[in-house]
């Protein structure tokens, strides 16, 4: 079944890869995967990012510090440690991810639109459980009693808050 859903995934890969080709173009992969994380996780520190992220910290600075220079995200003190870096998306980072996600849905759409209505409709309720589990198999994105996080599945959801997929 696994082998099957990844040859059938490629479609959608494509429509999704070329969308942030078109839209995307000044942002590599890791620094498109590091503004969607922020998005997800506003304030998110240093730390977790590269945690998310499965990176080395300092790999993740410098990906944050090019993401800094490039106006897509700003540094701010943490609001419960002043030493603590919060990392927040600039309204450029946000625009850009509005103009991605138009570009990704208008293409999924013209896909959908040859589909029958029970085939649109069984493919978003398998979509939407496979969410479901693969959000439950990521874990929390923080500690929540002061222990370190347990090791996660070697993937990560880049889940888009507030949007209806498919």
């Amino acid at each position: 079944m696994a082998a099957e859903l990844d040859a059938a995934a490629g479609a959608l890969l494509a429509v999704w890869e070329t969308a942030r080709e078109q839209t995307a173009s000044p942002l590599s992969d890791a620094q498109l995967r590091a503004v969607m994380v922020v998005e997800r996780h506003d304030g998110i520190n240093l730390r977790r990012l590269a945690s998310r992220l499965d990176m080395l910290l300092s790999s993740a600075s410098r990906l944050c510090d090019r993401l800094v220079a490039a106006g897509m995200l700003k540094r701010e003190p943490g609001r419960l440690d002043r030493r603590e870096i919060a990392l927040h998306l600039t309204a450029q980072a946000r625009r850009l991810l509005i103009e991605l996600r138009q570009d990704r849905r208008r293409r999924l759409a013209e896909v959908l639109a040859g589909m029958s209505g029970q085939g649109r409709e069984e493919l978003l309720r398998g979509i939407r459980e496979f969410d479901r589990v693969a959000r439950q198999c990521e874990g929390p994105a923080e500690p929540t009693d002061g222990r370190p996080t347990p090791a996660r599945p070697s993937f990560r959801v880049a889940a888009e808050p507030g949007v209806r997929r498919l």
